[in-house]
């Protein structure tokens, strides 16, 4: 049900003169500092409506037809605004703004109701007209919207975002001569605006109008002044037209506009070689070679035209007189071993040529790490991961803040398990990106494994003091999860529990933490509700992860519930637990207090096979009862 905000035309009038204009003039002044009065501006512009995207206009719909004939227009002010009384000025003044207040709110039903009164007031106000198209649009009401927009743009043809909002409708509804018409139109009355050009240009080029094309791009060229981008779009039409003749002569004009610029010399012999005019392109690039022996475009287009004479040899010493050459920057080269790289897995060929050529440019003084960098993502890409090692070490040498080089080299070291080559990569990488928490998580782990149990509590501090609002819950949980680990290990237990305390407010779901918390208050014999609780979350989330199922079997031992505890170590028994030493003695004493003193002693025995060095089992096995730690 539409809501009615309209007030009583007698009360406006009742009210006093110099009231009603101070609200007017504070509803323009804090709602609107920008938008002028509506009888002096024929609207706001396109982007000021909130309510209604393209996607909403583009629907298809029953559309008008355009009128030709327009009705001369009174320029910047709405067509009728000089014809209203006074008070019909005050009256429509006052709603229009008080719309776009309800509009700003997003009461769009109640600003709807003002519009529609404010077209019952001047019914050719080309901003009313422009608002109430948005809210058909929205509503899907495309004819009616469709039709006020083009009022609006009749009544404010100087309105360029009016004109540009009904471009975008004809467009997006297929109705590209109506389209046309008013862009050829916005060209002449906007000629400081581009956008109507290349909207042309497109809605041509779509219709396969090349001559039109044609057209608009020499008056985009008029305007903009001759570019190489408007020449090649050009030579392309040209081609797509069958007048090879226009084609060539646009490239050639291009390199007689600016015959200093060499680069469009280059082009142009491209632009041969790619047409099969091999001699024109040949003499293009030996004209530029003649003046620029140097030249890294001309180098690596002979290079491609020696390729495409199947002049093997010729196109290899191109290329090494292009790589080779210290004079070419390390960008153009690595834009050339790109190419390279590509030209030869297109061809299906094997990388011994690709790596050669690698080789050949990496003996050279290389003092920019991207060419290495290169190699190196080459090599990985072959599965020759011990070839990269090498070259990554010495992009990191070249560029020591190359964080994606030191998490390759990162993950070589993790394959081959080689914590001391993890340590010597991680610590100067801490230094130089200090804010990158994998390095610091990677060396706390090769410290734990290097059995510095002082320096992993040390670097996850370390890298607790940098994280941000932005970094991830889960890595800043993990960092407590490995300090309660390593505080355990120091046997500082409020230190360890206060750790796990932390990992799980970061991450109650840190299946790691949980488990070691809860087996190290089992161990302790303390909090065995709160245990089990944690240890649950652990089974329900791996099932089979024979490590959780002893936790959680040893915390029901340990509270006496022996038949359920049985279970789960039986559970565990199958999921690899007896391939644990403390697994299979944990076995043992679950179903010696089942009353199973065989079964017990078996596991017992098996434990210390295993190399088991409890302190109580050897004794278990003599006594043939189970004897608490």
């Amino acid at each position: 049900m539409k809501q009615n905000v309209e007030p009583e035309a007698s009360d406006i009038q009742g009210k006093n003169e110099m009231k009603t204009k101070l609200i007017i003039f504070l509803l323009f002044s804090t709602l609107l500092p920008t938008f002028c009065m509506a009888s002096q501006v024929a609207g706001v512009i396109a982007g000021s409506t909130a309510l209604v995207s393209e996607a909403a206009i583009g629907t298809n719909a029953l559309v008008k037809k355009v009128k030709k004939n327009k009705k001369k227009q009174v320029k910047v002010k709405d067509a009728s605004a000089l014809q209203l009384s006074e008070e019909e000025q005050r009256k429509y003044d006052y709603f229009f703004l008080e719309a776009v207040r309800l509009k700003e709110k997003k009461d769009y039903a109640a600003a709807f109701g003002l519009l529609q009164h404010c077209l019952d007031i001047n019914p050719n106000s080309a901003s009313a007209l422009y608002e109430i198209s948005q809210y058909y649009m929205f509503l899907r009401q495309l004819p009616q919207g469709q039709a006020a927009l083009e009022k609006a743009v009749a009544n404010a043809p100087d309105n360029f975002w009016y004109s540009q909002g009904l471009v975008s409708l004809y467009q997006q509804q297929d109705q590209l001569d109506k389209a046309v018409v008013l862009l050829e139109q916005m060209v002449t009355r906007f000629p400081g605006k581009q956008d109507p050009l290349f909207n042309l240009l497109d809605i041509y080029g779509r219709q396969e109008k090349y001559d039109d094309v044609i057209a608009t791009l020499n008056r985009l060229e008029k305007r903009l002044g001759k570019s190489e981008q408007l020449s090649m779009e050009k030579f392309r039409i040209y081609l797509q037209m069958k007048d090879d003749k226009k084609a060539f002569q646009e490239i050639e004009s291009l390199v007689q506009e600016y015959p200093m610029d060499t680069r469009y010399q280059v082009i142009l012999g491209d632009v041969y070689l790619q047409n099969g005019k091999k001699q024109e392109a040949y003499d293009a690039y030996q004209k530029v070679l003649a003046v620029e022996p140097d030249n890294p475009m001309a180098l690596f287009s002979m290079a491609s035209y020696y390729q495409q004479n199947d002049q093997k040899e010729l196109y290899q010493q191109q290329l090494d007189t292009l790589l080779l050459n210290k004079k070419v920057s390390s960008d153009i080269k690595l834009n050339v071993m790109r190419q390279v790289i590509v030209t030869n897995e297109q061809a299906g060929k094997d990388s011994t040529q690709v790596i050669n050529l690698f080789e050949r440019v990496m003996r050279q003084d290389v003092d920019d790490p991207q060419i290495p960098m290169l190699y190196a993502q080459y090599l990985l890409s072959k599965n020759m991961e011990d070839a990269s090692v090498p070259v990554l070490e010495q992009v990191v040498d070249l560029d020591p803040m190359n964080k994606a080089a030191r998490l390759m080299l990162i993950s070589s070291a993790v394959k081959k398990e080689d914590y001391k080559q993890i340590i010597k990569i991680c610590e100067p990488g801490i230094e130089t990106t200090p804010d990158a928490l994998e390095f610091y998580y990677y060396l706390a782990i090769a410290y734990n494994q290097a059995e510095q149990t002082d320096s992993v509590v040390s670097i996850c501090k370390k890298a607790l003091d940098h994280i941000t609002p932005d970094t991830k819950k889960e890595v800043v949980s993990d960092f407590y999860s490995i300090m309660g680990d390593m505080y355990h290990t120091k046997k500082q237990m409020a230190e360890a529990y206060a750790a796990y305390d932390s990992a799980l407010v970061y991450n109650p779901s840190n299946i790691g933490a949980l488990n070691n918390y809860a087996y190290y208050l089992s161990l302790e014999r303390r909090d065995l509700d709160k245990a089990e609780e944690m240890s649950y979350k652990t089974v329900k989330a791996e099932p089979n992860n024979a490590t959780y199922l002893d936790t959680y079997a040893w915390i029901l031992f340990e509270k006496g519930n022996y038949a359920e505890a049985r279970i789960y170590i039986d559970n565990a028994m199958k999921s690899d637990g007896e391939k644990s030493s403390e697994v299979v003695e944990h076995c043992g004493d679950i179903y010696y207090m089942t009353g199973d003193v065989e079964g017990a002693l078996k596991y017992w025995k098996k434990s210390l096979e295993m190399g088991n060095d409890s302190k109580t089992l050897k004794q278990k096995i003599e006594k043939k009862k189970y004897i608490a730690e």
